[in-house]
């Protein structure tokens, strides 16, 4: 686990370095290959349909998409984006990999899972065309991991999109419901705990969830979440 976990820091920080240059990140849907072949499986076949508190929250945001909230940095997420395709209005409007795309917060993020970091890891699609919940880090939490060398885990497929689909969970899940453990489609369990502005997802904090797309609700978190090492 130790060695994992030194690899892993040491190997994200290249991709906090390489994507300082980036300023925009589209979203193309190039073929995925077969080595992220069985993640994007898995994302697609375990997409459950929204709870009916999941729905009710879906049908209230969309009247106001800021009414379900929750996080202590949403009132400085709206005063980043206080508008446009990546305000929180604007991110309703798309599913949640345009949506993310549009959001000049998760830049990094959108990046990685778009193909632009490893063309054979691409879970546009995929992402976009079921129901989850995403714990989105937003570029400062890839900004803080050492910069040494990330290049071995963007070269490794399988890597990439492990650490990728730890962060979704099948099923759109409301604040009010979020607390608790949840099965993510990388198939290992999230910890989330506490409520309101005091939210944690391992050790994560959320600064901003509640957040809808068309199609998932969004947690944005202050670091990037590491799956366990299977045993």
């Amino acid at each position: 686990m130790k060695r994992m976990n030194r690899k892993f820091a040491a190997t994200m920080g290249t991709l906090a370095v390489a994507m300082i240059g980036l300023t925009a990140c589209s979203t193309g849907t190039g073929a995925t290959s077969s080595e992220s072949a069985a993640p994007t499986s898995a994302m697609s076949s375990s997409s459950a349909p929204a709870s009916p508190s999941s729905s009710a929250m879906a049908s209230e945001s969309a009247m106001d998409p800021a009414a379900n909230l929750v996080g202590s940095g949403c009132a400085a997420y709206a005063k980043a984006v206080p508008s446009g395709d990546g305000s929180v209005a604007g991110m309703a409007k798309d599913p949640v990999a345009v949506a993310a795309s549009n959001n000049p917060l998760l830049k990094t993020l959108t990046a990685a899972v778009s193909g632009k970091l490893n063309p054979k890891v691409d879970l546009v699609d995929t992402l976009n065309g079921g129901d989850f919940t995403v714990f989105a880090p937003v570029d400062e939490a890839f900004a803080a991991i050492p910069a040494d060398d990330l290049k071995a885990v963007v070269a490794d497929a399988d890597t990439l999109s492990s650490i990728l689909t730890y962060h979704v969970v099948p099923g759109q899940i409301a604040p009010s419901d979020i607390d608790g453990t949840h099965k993510t489609v990388e198939g290992q369990d999230v910890k989330v705990t506490g409520s309101g502005d005091d939210i944690m997802v391992n050790g994560a904090k959320v600064i901003c969830g509640g957040v809808q797309t068309a199609n998932a609700t969004v947690y944005l978190i202050d670091k990037v979440l590491m799956p366990p090492a299977k045993k």
